[in-house]
């Protein structure tokens, strides 16, 4: 384009500055609400098989850690996959976060476990609120029925303790509080495959396959899930969920998937891989960002986050933190249920260790397959600290699945302890221009 008029060549540039500066506006009130983007550049990702560049930072704090060495020495027989996120406020106690990473490769594949729990955790509850059904809520006694196989029953009950009853709530805090498979199920087939992974998708994550029960269930049953009714306490019907299909089956985002050189079926070592092809499947990125949007929804764009009230995030935030005892809730008042049992980073698991009430520790953990991962959110109450980290690694020296032979307590849990203890130690040291605000994540939540 050819400009001859001086006018005309100001006008240009001036609407081009005008343009350029809006733009970096833009770009600047963005990243105080940014979140960590599933796959980290983007929900499109990066390319095949291509792994994120290291963290100098992470890879220092790594490595100033002998008692980690043994891990890191091997990083790729491990399948060490680490996302160390700080978070830094502003005066306005806005929070920024910033991802570090150390051998993150959304290509490289790991059994989530128990990290499904909590995308459908929050959507069991996003789902009660588009019912909208009076009466219907997250103490209403559910009942499950049957309609295909490898399907089982909740019969109607209204026990007098109404920790024991059979409530969108209770399956939550059976989930978030001590991983317990059977309410995860009961959730999924309340959700149904295909809405549950639709939403998902919807929410910003299209990678993430939630496709089975943890049950020994075939590919088809788990597309088929159960009719559920809601009941008020004298059996009075409220609302009906009727029994659901997908009739499309999921194909994984990786392909085909093949893991260890030998898998345990029947009683008997079969020399062939573990085929994982139609397992659930949640990259790290993604469980990592859903964490976040929980824990900091305003850090989400409003199309990506889930609907859900502040009572609901209150909800989620207590039983993501609380310990089985601190909880309160009556069936977890045995001992096997340590303060442990559910924080792998900076606890190990290990049933000795006491609780600093000082830290909360907001986190998920997978533990199946030899695969051993945890998620979580840390607030530090004595430093006036915060951080997120994630991690997995797989323990199976052996390369057989399903052996039950794996080194979860003589490699993976110590390596996650010392794994959040040096980085809650680096965290509590770190300058910061403005101290977090915590007073949010030490407050009462609702226990009902």
């Amino acid at each position: 384009m050819k400009l001859t008029n001086p006018l005309r060549v100001y006008r240009y540039y001036y609407i081009i500055g005008v343009a350029f500066a809006l733009l970096i506006a833009a770009l600047a009130a963005q990243a105080t609400t940014t979140r960590l983007e599933p796959l980290l550049y983007g929900k499109e990702g990066r390319g095949e098989g291509e792994t994120s560049p290291d963290s100098p930072l992470l890879d220092s704090l790594l490595h100033a850690n002998p008692q980690l060495a043994q891990v890191l020495a091997r990083p790729d027989t491990y399948e060490l996959q680490i996302i160390y996120t700080q978070i830094n406020r502003d005066a306005q106690n806005r929070p920024t976060f910033t991802p570090h990473t150390y051998h993150l490769n959304p290509r490289q594949y790991f059994n989530p476990a128990s990290l499904v729990k909590l995308p459908v955790a929050a959507l069991a509850l996003e789902k009660l609120n588009q019912l909208n059904k009076p009466g219907v809520n997250r103490r209403t006694i559910m009942a499950t029925g049957t309609a295909f196989r490898c399907q089982t029953p909740v019969r109607f009950a209204a026990p007098a303790d109404s920790d024991q009853a059979a409530t969108v709530g209770n399956y939550i805090k059976r989930m978030l509080l001590v991983s317990d498979n059977l309410a995860y199920n009961r959730l999924y087939e309340f959700l149904g495959q295909r809405p549950l992974n639709d939403r998902l998708a919807q929410l910003g994550y299209p990678n993430a396959r939630i496709t089975r029960r943890f049950a020994p269930c075939d590919t088809t049953a788990n597309r088929h899930t159960n009719p559920i009714g809601f009941h008020t306490r004298q059996g009075d019907t409220l609302y009906k969920v009727p029994a659901q299909f997908n009739p499309i089956p999921y194909a994984s985002p990786l392909g085909r998937v093949l893991k260890g050189r030998a898998h345990q079926a029947g009683g008997r070592i079969i020399p062939e891989p573990y085929d994982f092809t139609t397992a659930n499947h949640l990259p790290l990125t993604d469980i990592t960002a859903l964490l976040q949007s929980i824990l900091f929804p305003a850090s989400v764009a409003p199309s990506q986050r889930f609907n859900l009230t502040p009572t609901d995030y209150a909800f989620l935030r207590r039983y993501l933190h609380a310990t089985p005892h601190q909880s309160g809730f009556h069936p977890y008042a045995a001992s096997r249920y340590f303060d442990a049992y559910k924080k792998y980073l900076y606890y190990g698991r290990r049933p000795t260790l006491p609780r600093q009430s000082t830290l909360h520790i907001y986190n998920v953990v997978g533990m199946s397959h030899g695969y051993l991962a945890d998620v979580a959110y840390f607030a530090d109450s004595l430093h006036q600290s915060e951080f997120m980290l994630s991690a997995v690694l797989y323990v199976n020296r052996d390369g057989i699945i399903n052996d039950g032979a794996y080194e979860y307590d003589s490699i993976g849990l110590p390596f996650l302890a010392q794994l959040g203890r040096s980085i809650q130690q680096y965290e509590s040291q770190r300058p910061r221009q403005f101290r977090p605000n915590l007073a949010e994540f030490f407050a009462s939540e609702p226990t009902r």
